[in-house]
C-alpha cells in the first residue's frame, strides 16, 4: 500500500463501536476512534469532510439498509464499514447470512471510495467472549476474504491482546473507554500507510490483583446498571439505537 496518502473526505458506518461508545466527552457526548482519526487526517488536508453514519445497536441488515446507500452517495475518499457483531452475539444468529449482508455493504461501498477500511473488531477478554469465538472467528475469516476480494484495508484488532484486555473497556464490558478507542485510532492510522505516533499494540502492566469482594462488587453494579437493561431490550425487541439519527449525517468540513 501507499504511504503518507492525502484523504480529503471520510465516512464512517457502523454501530456503536464507530459511533464512540463509551468515549464520553464532558458534555455527554461520545468521540470515539472516528473522530479521532477523522482529526489527525483533517490535520493533513485543509477541507478535509467527514461524516459518521454510525448508530449504536444497528444490526448489520440495518447498516445496509440505512447507511450504504447515503454513504455511498457521499463519494468519500476513505470509507470504513464496521458491523456484524451486535448480529453474532446475539442468542441465535444465521452467521452466513451476516456474511451475505457484510458483503453486500461491501460491493455498495468499495467502488464509491478510494480506500474501503474494513475491521476484525476487538473483543473484551473473558468467559462471554469465549462462548461466541466460533460465531466471530467465522465472521472474521469471511472479512478477510472480503478486505482481498475488494483490495480493501482489514485492521485486526481482535488478535491484540492489550485493546482485548478488560483495563481498555467501560464497565458496560461491551464498549471500548476512551483509551481504547484512542489505541484503535492510532491502528487504523497506521493501516492506511502513515508513520506510527506509538505502538498502538503496546502490552500494558501487570494488572494489580483485584479482592474478591471488590469484584463481587464489580458484578452487582454491572448486572444492574447494564446486563439488565441489554436483556430486557432484547426480550422485547428494543434497541439503544431506536429513533437516534446519526451524529453527522452529512460530509461536511471537519471542526475538531
Amino acid at each position: 500500500m501507499q504511504t503518507n496518502i492525502t484523504y480529503s473526505s471520510f465516512v464512517a458506518v457502523g454501530d456503536s463501536f464507530t459511533e464512540g461508545m463509551s468515549d464520553a466527552l464532558p458534555d455527554g457526548t461520545y468521540r470515539g476512534w472516528a473522530d479521532l482519526l477523522a482529526g489527525r487526517l483533517a490535520a493533513r488536508s485543509p477541507g478535509f469532510r467527514y461524516a459518521n453514519l454510525a448508530v449504536r445497536g444497528k444490526l448489520i441488515g440495518q447498516i445496509v439498509e440505512e447507511q450504504t446507500g447515503p454513504a455511498a452517495a457521499m463519494g468519500a475518499d476513505l470509507v470504513t464499514l464496521v458491523g456484524g457483531l451486535n448480529d453474532v452475539l446475539r442468542p441465535k444468529c444465521d452467521v452466513g447470512r451476516v456474511c451475505g449482508l457484510l458483503e453486500e455493504a461491501a460491493e455498495r461501498l468499495a467502488p464509491s471510495c478510494k480506500r474501503l477500511v474494513l475491521m476484525r473488531s476487538p473483543g473484551r477478554r473473558g468467559p462471554v467472549l469465549e462462548r461466541f469465538l466460533p460465531r466471530m472467528e467465522r465472521l472474521f475469516a469471511f472479512i478477510d476474504e472480503l478486505g482481498a476480494r475488494h483490495d480493501a484495508t482489514v485492521v485486526d484488532l481482535y488478535a491484540s491482546e492489550a485493546v482485548g484486555d478488560p483495563r481498555m473497556w467501560h464497565e458496560d464490558r461491551l464498549h471500548l473507554n476512551a483509551e481504547g478507542h484512542r489505541r484503535v485510532a492510532e491502528a487504523v492510522w497506521q493501516a492506511l500507510g502513515h508513520e506510527p505516533e506509538e505502538d498502538w499494540n503496546a502490552p500494558l502492566p501487570p494488572a494489580v490483583p483485584v479482592g474478591w469482594l471488590a469484584r463481587r462488587t464489580s458484578d452487582v453494579r454491572f448486572a444492574r446498571q447494564h446486563l439488565g437493561p441489554w436483556i430486557g431490550r432484547r426480550l422485547t425487541g428494543r434497541s439503544s439505537g431506536d429513533g437516534r439519527a446519526p451524529k453527522r449525517a452529512e460530509l461536511l468540513p471537519y471542526e475538531g
